[in-house]
């Protein structure tokens, strides 16, 4: 049990080390939204043309997060010893609307680094367990010194109204405090005399204690590490594409400017001076002269320009090909480092076949199994939870050390896959495994097996002649005898010798 006074301390560390990852956090949310600041520009084009390109993007950073992402779908998951998807389990993370925010919580993961889930009981129905996927910007846990798994306190802490809230987990009790919003545009002298006020406070609960029990016994906020190290932070699949982002603006720009100036031939008249026209005063006499408005000749396309040495040459108009070309090759360069298939950013597709497609996406298929294998080891451990949160410390045991059903990763054809399902079922593989492989949910995989129970039922014999002969099965009452292929005849004489 720990003293308000160290859960205190607790919270102030835990939220120091959140404000410390705010910062990237919050760049990379703003590149995957497309908000990015023109880099590398000189401070001349910056000054004369930054302004002009403010609020321009061309996005990739969000392909390249949204591409792992639509692939990691998970299908169910299986305890250890088990042959069956766990359906109960399946039901507590449909309740919870998980099948829609787990892709939420992947997509904050692989922008952020890393995303959180936490799984709290209900008081007002044990059996269903409430689940949430925890963004990064919110949430963070704290290990036991020298491990990545055991986790010693976790904290969420979220701004609601004009309060700040933090609720602190340990693994015996849970802490929940409160304070006031830290106002804006505070003189010093003002912030000094709010500091005292701004301290946290414990939130009054009613008639829930504070500090409250905890009784799963462990701390019930799971990591879900993006590309985890072994001595530093995770790492955001955006992190490496923002200088070649970056890049690909500046270059945009600079072909929008130079096809603004320098797209079209450009005329210059040599040897004649300045159009000038006379100026008169009211009697209608010549008290001079004044140029004439450059501008309002560019509208007219109509100049004159006197004297006898008077020429006019071009300037032929740029080539833009250049940037272009230059845009493609960064976008190769952005495919190549993040194994993004290049038909995902360039857009072009030939007439590629099937085999050539997958050895294409070979790099994001193998990203996206490396995903599978960390957070898979995360959600080994929401599973555990979802078991201790309705009290069934068994199946927790069992859960910890078994496995997520993932959606298959390779895009493939519905013959594709009709076609290596009937050879692995040829090999042996029971229909349960090939339907999961497929890509049903446990839930549809159950009533499929319920279907197919019943047919079997309607017609026993069907199954068991298929099984035997290898053929659909026998045909019905009353059909001509040329359709039942070669079959013995035992009135044939020669047949039956």
């Amino acid at each position: 049990m720990a003293s308000e006074g160290q859960a205190l301390q607790l919270v102030a560390l835990l939220e120091n080390e959140l404000i410390r990852r705010r910062g990237d956090i919050d760049r990379h949310n703003d590149y995957y939204r497309g908000k990015h600041p023109l880099k590398f520009a000189s401070d001349e084009f910056a000054k004369y043309h930054g302004g002009r390109y403010k609020g321009f993007c061309d996005n990739w950073t969000q392909v390249v997060a949204d591409s792992p992402v639509e692939r990691l779908t998970v299908n169910g998951f299986l305890a250890a010893g088990e042959t069956k998807a766990d359906t109960d389990l399946w039901q507590v993370w449909q309740v919870n609307g998980l099948d829609a925010d787990s892709q939420l919580g992947f997509l904050g993961a692989v922008t952020g680094a890393r995303c959180f889930v936490l799984v709290w009981g209900d008081p007002d129905d044990p059996d269903m367990p409430v689940v949430t996927f925890e963004d990064a910007s919110q949430s963070i846990v704290a290990y036991e010194p020298g491990s990545r798994i055991r986790r010693r306190a976790a904290l969420k802490r979220w701004q609601d109204g004009n309060e700040d809230y933090a609720t602190l987990y340990l693994p015996d009790e849970v802490w929940k405090f409160c304070r006031p919003l830290a106002q804006q545009d505070k003189s010093p002298q003002e912030a000094d005399v709010d500091e005292e006020f701004k301290s946290w406070a414990p939130r009054e609960m009613g008639d829930e204690p504070n500090p409250q029990p905890n009784p799963m016994g462990v701390v019930p906020m799971v990591e879900l590490p993006n590309k985890p190290m072994l001595v530093d932070d995770p790492i955001s699949d955006i992190s490496g594409t923002v200088a070649m982002q970056d890049a690909i603006n500046l270059l945009w720009a600079q072909m929008f400017t130079a096809s603004d100036y320098a797209s079209f031939p450009q005329r210059v008249i040599l040897g004649a001076e300045p159009p000038k026209i006379p100026k008169l005063n009211s009697a209608g006499e010549i008290i001079g002269s004044e140029l004439v408005d450059i501008k309002k000749f560019a509208v007219d396309r109509v100049m004159i320009f006197p004297g006898k040495d008077a020429k006019i040459a071009e300037w032929q108009a740029a080539n833009l090909a250049m940037y272009t070309d230059m845009i493609e090759v960064a976008v190769g360069h952005l495919a190549a480092q993040t194994r993004t298939p290049q038909h995902y950013l360039i857009g072009k597709m030939a007439n590629l076949s099937a085999d050539s497609l997958l050895a294409a996406e070979t790099g994001l298929v193998k990203r996206v199994e490396e995903k599978h294998l960390w957070f898979g080891q995360g959600l080994r451990e929401v599973a555990r939870l979802i078991a201790l949160a309705k009290g069934d410390d068994a199946k927790a045991r069992a859960l910890r050390s078994g496995r997520v059903l993932w959606a298959d990763v390779e895009s493939r054809s519905h013959a594709q896959m009709a076609d290596a399902l009937l050879k692995l079922k040829q090999l042996g593989f029971p229909f349960e495994w090939l339907a999961l492989r497929y890509g049903l949910t446990p839930t549809e995989v159950a009533d499929v097996m319920k279907l197919r129970e019943a047919e079997l039922e309607a017609d026993p014999v069907t199954e068991l002649t298929r099984q035997m002969t290898g053929t659909p099965g026998p045909l019905p009452q009353g059909a001509p005898p040329d359709d039942q292929g070669d079959q013995a005849d035992p009135e044939d004489p020669e047949l039956a010798a």
